[in-house]
């Protein structure tokens, strides 16, 4: 009489926390560009993706390795590069008249303050409407290296202010 297992196996996206189909449709329906912001174990990915039936589409990108033509020799997963990556993303979007995005996160829980919001923070003093609340941003002498700075006796702080008047000049 039984015709099979009685439970629901989740989609494969969602059991891998890489899709959370719930929030991905709110923000699909918002019919706004959504910036995508991901780390790796060695660098920092930023994009912002517009939907299309067919697939979703990679309008602009920024990889943290795209720092080092601008003179940033330190970590590009750190915090600092992180902010400087989405300022340049920023300034990519600006110049193709993107003026609004959606932040996503995907399906993983990023608690506040910590570097995936030193992006959203460098979208926003870009000038790109995104909402956002001010509790997640990390403090500012994180971003600016400063902390590092004391910890690893590197000018990080320096080098972060230099890179980011390049970047703004562009």
């Amino acid at each position: 009489m039984t015709s099979g297992p009685i439970y629901k196996v989740p989609f494969k996206r969602r059991k891998e926390q890489k899709t959370n189909y719930k929030k991905r449709l709110a923000t699909l329906k918002s019919e706004k560009h959504r910036f995508v912001a991901r780390l790796s174990n060695t660098r920092f990915f930023a994009q912002i993706i517009d939907y299309n039936k067919d697939g979703d589409k990679t309008l602009i990108s920024a990889d943290s390795r795209e720092l080092t033509a601008f003179g940033w020799n330190h970590s590009l997963k750190n915090t600092s590069a992180v902010y400087l990556t989405a300022l340049l993303l920023s300034k990519k979007a600006q110049k193709n008249n993107i003026k609004e995005v959606i932040f996503d996160l995907g399906a993983k829980n990023y608690k506040s303050k910590s570097k995936i919001f030193a992006a959203l923070k460098a979208i926003v003093d870009s000038g790109l409407s995104c909402p956002y609340n001010d509790k997640a941003f990390p403090n500012e002498d994180r971003i600016n290296g400063k902390v590092l700075a004391t910890h690893t006796k590197k000018e990080i702080d320096k080098d972060f202010i230099l890179v980011k008047e390049k970047i703004l000049k562009m």
